[in-house]
């Protein structure tokens, strides 16, 4: 009888804890006010990171899944890597397979030229977007499993798509 008084005495505050916990984990990560703009992104991919940024101020981090093999750069077309360089972030996609989407300008003049020299095609057709239409799991798709995009939430990349005009400049970093 004392064990299950103890228990319940125990989980109370476990419980507690948990809900505060998510409450602050939101609180440090808030939603962009609405008069929000950015005029440059930045991805980290090593850190799976993309932030959203208005001159040297950071507006907002995001956790990010890259393609399935995303170390170094992307040589050619299937190769599952997320490019590095300078792109622009040029078109919204609102018929996307995965929510939503915003158009990476891959390949850059530095991609083709790799690809020339190697006599590969680059690929193409590459997105910060949502998870799939289709997609019937938790909220959070976990692990680089894209073909060399770059993926977020559905709520994240509804967020990114309201303050990330077209033809904002965007770097890849390693």
């Amino acid at each position: 009888m004392w064990l299950g008084k103890i228990t319940k005495l125990a989980v109370v505050p476990l419980l507690t804890l948990a809900v505060v916990s998510v409450h602050a984990l939101s609180a440090d990560n808030p939603s962009l006010p609405a008069s929000a703009t950015a005029d440059r992104v930045l991805v980290l991919k090593r850190q799976r990171k993309l932030l959203l940024m208005k001159g040297s101020e950071v507006l907002k981090t995001y956790t990010v899944s890259l393609g399935g093999n995303p170390v170094g750069f992307k040589i050619r077309e299937g190769d599952r890597k997320t490019p590095e360089g300078n792109y622009v972030l040029d078109r919204h996609n609102a018929h996307s397979l995965y929510h939503r989407s915003i158009h990476i300008s891959y390949p850059n003049a530095e991609d083709l030229a790799r690809a020339r020299k190697l006599g590969v095609p680059t690929g193409g057709d590459l997105f910060i977007h949502g998870l799939p239409n289709d997609f019937k799991g938790p909220s959070q798709q976990q692990g680089d499993w894209t073909d060399g995009c770059i993926a977020l939430t559905n709520e994240e990349i509804d967020e990114i798509w309201r303050v990330v005009p077209d033809g904002t400049p965007i770097e890849i970093k390693p």
